[in-house]
């Protein structure tokens, strides 16, 4: 029987340590429980006038509604990390609106490739907060009960 048991468990931790890592490594949810209003922004290009218009309708939505019932996630992949990078020229607009409570996501995956392609690492706003995969997390976010709005 113990040796059951035994079996069952060792299942069970094999199975899950063979999950993908893009599954096993999604960041958790906002902390606003009573967000009665869940938006998650996909931001995928580096053209300026599309980072502002991400930017823009965040800076719209805490204006709209009250900041404590609006859950905000900006998600950062490929050429949209370029608005999270250290040296971004919209760097104190994506710093207010994370101390308004907006998060921004960023591709690790991507940093990844960067890193690669160039022998050095791109630094990053402390603000955001890396995520593995940024179209899973974009996929997380939906499935929990988030919007996907791509401006």
């Amino acid at each position: 029987m113990r040796l059951q048991v035994f079996c069952a468990m060792l299942l069970a931790l094999l199975a899950w340590a063979a999950m993908p890592q893009a599954v096993a490594q999604q960041v958790p949810l906002q902390d606003k429980p009573f967000a009665e209003h869940k938006i998650v922004l996909q931001l995928s290009d580096g053209d300026a006038k599309k980072q502002a218009l991400v930017l823009s309708v965040a800076n719209n939505l805490l204006k709209a509604y009250d900041p404590d019932k609006v859950a905000i996630e900006v998600v950062a992949f490929g050429p949209g990390i370029d608005l999270l990078l250290s040296g971004s020229e919209r760097r104190k607009q994506v710093e207010s609106l994370i101390a308004q409570g907006v998060r921004f996501d960023i591709c690790l995956n991507t940093v990844d490739t960067l890193e690669r392609e160039t022998g050095k690492r791109p630094e990053f706003i402390l603000g955001a907060t890396p995520v593995q995969v940024g179209v899973g997390q974009i996929l997380f976010l939906a499935e929990n009960g988030y919007t996907v709005v791509r401006p």
